[in-house]
């Protein structure tokens, strides 16, 4: 059974490694900084533990400034750097739907949006009938997805937002976002956005670079309101609301 739509996004990646974590995050911080209360949740995670310095949790507390412990963010957490499947499995267990949506009760009680991150793509097997897409059909919630700048960035993009459709979830925007393996001199990055935005009749709500040294919280959240469409993400999560659609 589904549960009740509740304000907030999935955040999900066209790939694993596509920064989503940091976007997450740094939405989180830059939502919270204009008044939000907003949380962040990754219902699974794995190759890490919760509060291991540089796992995903241990990332979405510190940098987005919840109060909210990592393994409270993360209560699902599998040691093996595995899809979920089978990365449950290497801990000697079977994971199920109800188990993963029972882990953001707590989350939900405490905040009124929440950010919710995907483990890998859209098609990341979950359980043995399930995939991660799934999480974001029984939570209700659009999608917002996270890509690479680079080259071959449309046709993940275009894939994710077409397998969404299918699978009936909206997706509400898209943030482009400099990972590791994009190339200074790809002359891709300048046009990516516009034709994603063409075909995949989708907007684009940002185009983030990658970070060259550490920023505090505070400049963090200059640096988002700066590289992305927050107002677009604000009134897409108070629609919600004002629409009846929170809990």
């Amino acid at each position: 059974m589904k549960e009740q739509r509740y304000a907030g996004l999935f955040i999900a990646g066209t790939d694993t490694g596509v920064g989503k974590t940091f976007v997450t995050a740094g939405l989180a911080a830059a939502l919270r900084e204009e008044g939000l209360k907003a949380g962040v949740w990754k219902p699974v995670m794995s190759g890490a533990l919760a509060n291991e310095v540089g796992s995903d949790a241990y990332r979405l507390h510190s940098i987005s400034g919840v109060e909210d412990l990592p393994e409270e963010i993360a209560p699902l957490v599998f040691p093996e750097p595995l899809t979920p499947l089978l990365a449950a499995r290497a801990a000697g267990q079977e994971l199920t739907m109800e188990q993963v949506l029972r882990g953001g009760k707590i989350l939900k009680e405490r905040h009124h949006y929440l950010l919710v991150e995907g483990a890998g793509g859209l098609a990341v097997p979950l359980t043995e009938t399930e995939m991660m897409i799934d999480v974001a059909v029984q939570l209700g919630l659009p999608l917002l997805l996270v890509a690479r700048s680079g080259l071959g960035t449309i046709n993940h993009t275009l894939l994710s937002i077409w397998y969404a459709r299918e699978k009936g979830v909206p997706v509400a925007g898209v943030i482009l976002n400099e990972a590791k393996t994009d190339h200074t001199d790809d002359a891709s990055i300048a046009t990516n956005a516009r034709l994603i935005e063409r075909y995949g009749e989708i907007p684009v709500w940002g185009k983030v670079p990658r970070l060259k040294e550490s920023l505090s919280r505070q400049q963090l959240v200059a640096f988002m309101r700066q590289h992305v469409n927050l107002a677009a993400i604000r009134s897409e999560l108070e629609a919600q609301m004002i629409g009846g659609e929170g809990s």
